[in-house]
């Protein structure tokens, strides 16, 4: 966690005619209604429609663009038991994709394998080389999922080898689109589906509906309900930090979450049972912390095929031992990562005081080096690239601030690079080792030209303000009608205001956290806990303003109000 202050930024109330329609023709709290209007649901019923995820875009599912084309030569090598090849990509997004498309056209009667390319010996995305391995082998149709849509000379070349190519993908567009035998992407310009903000394995979910829905008009039955996929929809979109302020990602996401939550799915099951999770009771922020990162942690160490057999796993028998790898791959994981850290916060002592972009490279293992960027920008807030340094080329990832779109900066610097893509504030890329001087020096000016004058640290974006004499168990329960949360509808934060301290001190090995107990007049304390704010304990006020998420503590069969506290001040502070 950041330990660089945060800059308060307190919703402004919403008009009382807002509220009080919300109360009346919808029976919704002033809070909740303050929330919703703050996350810009600013009309009445729109903000209803999102918290009850009303969302219906079948009527859209064969408008979007490339979909016919792709359900008919999909169907026509079913006919004809043409073998077929999902073609994912090694993250828990793509993983996810490929299990849930690899699941339909199996149970459509199709001759079809998965490939998921090695992160280390291939690279992300569409390669060369595996596209002429699979014509050779005798593929004549390619499904890519959650990748491909940047692959333009690789898709001519597997055109070529003779392969017919489909792609499915969610990333953002490039100069040009590839020559594919169909592709699907909600965000091409000319594509009249609704929400461009899927995720691959949402893009991958409307393909399988459709595959679906044309079967059983043909054969009058049902191969499958498709909602048996939505907890890989879900697990994939939280994941990979789809937008949950878009209603189709979140109502995919509580419905997917229904269904993960009975743990019907043997692979599922083993890795709930892993990571210490009951069926019946997991989250989105459960999937965001605990189930991607271990099935990223296949793709980063080892192969993400390892993560693949897991969920599409037959029994419980072939899951458990997967699931076990996969927890062995996530202990590994955690501690490359914080020594990966700790390595370049070392190297970069005096570069990330006077620089506006953390540039590091070194000899990292590939898997680790999106989360070592990551957890710098978090650090630092300054968008960070750290480079895994290859013989002949190098590949990097890329994590960034909402003040730098770093795929538009790569896009700027397309000449220098072999191969580059992604997504505002997370994107990848190869280079050859004799542009990386320039690279850098261009990414540092293009940041330089872009943070120029803005007041660079995180924002603390607060709901609303409530007296904490309000704070109950039922206002939990209002506020829990916003999940799922997770990206672009994260928890609410509250403010409370002039709150006295009885007692503070440290938690923790090392002491980096904080607990507080604060007053309330004529009730019990308040129990506050601050995840890496023991820092304040050399300095506590005896007065604080707290940002926090309400929440319930449970503890020897006792349940509590407690503050998650996201930061504090001292009362009245100046921000």
């Amino acid at each position: 966690m950041s330990t660089l202050p945060k800059r308060w930024v307190v919703a402004a109330p919403a008009p009382a005619d807002f509220l009080l329609r919300m109360r009346e023709t919808y029976d919704i709290s002033p809070e909740l209604a303050q929330v919703l209007y703050n996350r810009g649901f600013t009309d009445p019923r729109a903000a209803w429609q999102f918290l009850n995820a009303e969302v219906d875009h079948d009527a859209y599912l064969f408008k979007m663009k490339g979909m016919n084309r792709a359900i008919s030569r999909i169907r026509e090598a079913i006919k004809r038991q043409e073998p077929i090849i999902v073609y994912g990509d090694f993250d828990a997004d793509g993983v996810t994709s490929t299990t849930l498309l690899m699941q339909t056209l199996t149970k459509l009667g199709a001759k079809v394998k998965p490939y998921i390319p090695h992160r280390v010996d291939e690279g992300y995305g569409v390669n060369n080389k595996a596209l002429h391995d699979l014509a050779r082998a005798g593929v004549k149709l390619v499904v890519t999922v959650d990748c491909g849509i940047r692959s333009v000379d690789e898709i001519e070349e597997g055109k070529a080898a003779g392969l017919d190519i489909i792609v499915t993908d969610h990333h953002s567009i490039g100069p040009e689109i590839p020559n594919a035998l169909a592709v699907i992407n909600p965000k091409q310009e000319d594509c009249p589906y609704p929400e461009e903000m899927l995720a691959g394995v949402g893009v991958a979910y409307r393909l399988a509906v459709g595959l679906l829905k044309v079967a059983n008009q043909n054969r009058g039955s049902a191969a499958f309900d498709s909602d048996i996929l939505l907890d890989l929809v879900a697990i994939g979109t939280v994941a990979d930090l789809a937008p949950l302020n878009h209603t189709e990602n979140r109502a995919l996401v509580r419905r997917g979450l229904e269904v993960l939550n009975k743990a019907e799915r043997p692979g599922v099951r083993a890795l709930l049972d892993v990571a210490g999770l009951k069926p019946g009771t997991v989250t989105a922020m459960n999937i965001g912390f605990a189930l991607g990162p271990r099935i990223n942690a296949a793709g980063r160490l080892e192969s993400a095929m390892i993560a693949y057999h897991l969920l599409a796993a037959p029994d419980e028998k072939t899951a458990y031992p997967l699931a076990e790898q996969l927890q062995a791959l996530n202990n590994q994981r955690q501690e490359l990562t914080r020594s990966a850290q700790e390595q370049v916060r070392e190297s970069l002592v005096e570069a990330v005081e006077r620089e506006r972009l953390i540039f590091a490279s070194g000899h990292f293992q590939p898997g680790i080096v999106g989360l070592v960027a990551g957890r710098l920008t978090e650090e630092y807030f300054k968008p960070t690239v750290i480079m895994e340094q290859g013989e002949n080329e190098s590949r990097a990832s890329c994590r960034s601030i909402p003040q730098f779109d770093i795929t538009h900066a790569l896009d700027q610097c397309a000449d220098l690079l072999v191969r580059h893509g992604g997504h505002a504030q997370a994107a990848g890329f190869t280079v050859l080792n004799h542009n990386i001087p320039a690279l850098k020096e261009k990414l540092l000016r293009l940041a330089d030209e872009t943070l120029d004058g803005q007041e660079l640290r995180p924002l603390l974006e607060i709901d609303a303000e409530v007296d904490v004499k309000d704070l109950s168990e039922r206002l939990i329960d209002e506020l829990a009608r916003l999940e799922p949360t997770g990206y672009g509808n994260p928890a609410p934060i509250l403010k409370s205001s002039n709150l006295r301290v009885v007692e503070s001190r440290p938690v923790g090995k090392e002491g980096q956290h904080l607990k507080l107990k604060l007053a309330r007049a004529g009730q019990p304390a308040l129990d506050a806990i601050g995840f890496g704010l023991g820092h304040w304990l050399n300095h506590m006020p005896e007065r604080i303003d707290a940002a926090y998420q309400l929440e319930i503590n449970e503890w020897n069969g006792r349940r509590s109000l407690q503050l998650n506290l996201q930061d504090i001040q001292p009362a009245g502070a100046i921000d």
